[in-house]
């Protein structure tokens, strides 16, 4: 049975990242045939349908009175998708973030973690602070919507089709819409595969639900943004791959957990008090560099937010 547990995660991970090439290829062609950017279609269509493992797990952690890995898994993949999520790529071939206008999505990634910080220590989690999240998500929804119809008009499609260079322009509506069918049915997919093994995995060694969270559950969930964003990164789409993360944590923040908190009540541990969600705070001003100043995320620090994370890692495991 532990065998075959770990061949659904090879399975899962495999699922994962072929879906998620196919989302990227199918929101950058949206984004060019429709005449809007796309970081704004990272920040809604990409976002959503890799944050859609996150809310899936949380939802059934809730029922099945386990917030430890609800809340876990949501913090543990807000750390993960700005360490890891970006650090690997970087690692990998770097990310062209310099070029990236993404100040105004992340003022508002940065107002959702306060205020789901400071709704943490009012807690435990009810509907009514979901509500309260939910707000902030259609707000969030709202003006990324106005942003695009903006967009559309100061700017030409041809001037589009440059700025996505090595898309397909002559990508039929059908493709497109394929490409992303496939994408956001494979990512839920995949990763439900592979996190139930994983937890199953991690139950026999007897690991508490909240490391659980944050650990296994966290980096699985994670695997639909990292695989998104290093196919971003490999077709040179660095927008899609800095929005893809700043949508997902604020979808994580806002959306997984207002959903949630519907379906039951949600006591915030306190490790997750004390330190979890301070690093995910942290976490988030690493950014303030790469986005008010316009720098690379290049190999090396590509490396020091991989190694971060994996301090990070370790030190929950000790």
């Amino acid at each position: 049975m532990l065998v075959m547990d770990f061949v659904y995660v090879a399975l899962g991970l495999f699922i994962l990242v072929g879906a998620g090439d196919l989302l990227v290829k199918g929101a950058v062609n949206l984004a060019l045939r429709m005449g809007i950017p796309a970081l704004i279609v990272s920040l809604t269509i990409v976002a959503f349908g890799t944050s859609a493992p996150e809310l899936l797990i949380s939802i059934k952690a809730v029922l099945e009175d386990a917030p430890g890995i609800a809340l876990g898994n949501v913090v543990g993949s807000n750390i993960a998708n700005v360490l890891l999520v970006l650090g690997v790529p970087a690692l990998l071939v770097g990310l062209g973030t310099a070029d990236c206008n993404s100040k105004r999505s992340y003022m508002q990634m940065l107002a959702a973690t306060v205020l789901f910080i400071g709704i943490c220590f009012i807690g435990p989690i009810t509907w009514i602070h979901g509500a309260v999240l939910l707000a902030g998500l259609g707000y969030m929804l709202w003006d990324a919507m106005a942003e695009a119809r903006a967009h559309k008009r100061e700017q030409a499609a041809l001037d589009l089709e440059e700025e996505l260079e090595g898309v397909d322009p002559d990508m039929s509506w059908a493709k497109i819409g394929l490409f992303l069918l496939m994408g956001l049915i494979g990512l839920p997919l995949g990763a439900d595969l592979l996190v139930d093994s994983a937890v199953s995995i991690a139950t026999d060694f007897g690991v508490s639900e909240t490391v659980i969270g944050l650990t296994l559950v966290a980096f699985g969930t994670s695997l639909p943004e990292l695989a998104a964003v290093v196919a971003a990164a490999y077709r040179g789409h660095s927008d899609v791959a800095l929005g893809n993360v700043i949508g997902s944590n604020m979808f994580n923040l806002l959306a997984i957990i207002g959903v949630a908190s519907f379906f039951g009540d949600m006591a915030v541990p306190r490790d997750l008090l004390s330190f979890d969600l301070w690093i995910m705070g942290a976490s988030v001003l690493v950014l303030i560099p790469f986005v008010y100043f316009r720098r690379n995320i290049t190999r090396v620090w590509g490396g020091v937010f991989t190694g971060l994370y994996l301090v990070y890692l370790a030190v929950l495991l000790a």
